[in-house]
């Protein structure tokens, strides 16, 4: 990947980073275990739009 991304880039790659984490144990007391994981993206398998 190039060493100069655009801004648009940036974002678009901060907001995966976030999206990628696991569920806060809070969320999964909270719903009583009905949501215990989401969709995740592997960094391998599925690539971001540029």
């Amino acid at each position: 990947m190039a060493r100069h991304k655009p801004l648009a880039k940036k974002l678009r790659l901060i907001s995966a980073e976030k999206e990628n984490r696991p569920i806060p144990a809070w969320v999964i007391a909270k719903t009583l275990g009905k949501i215990t994981r989401l969709p995740r993206r592997h960094w391998r398998r599925t690539k971001i739009k540029p």
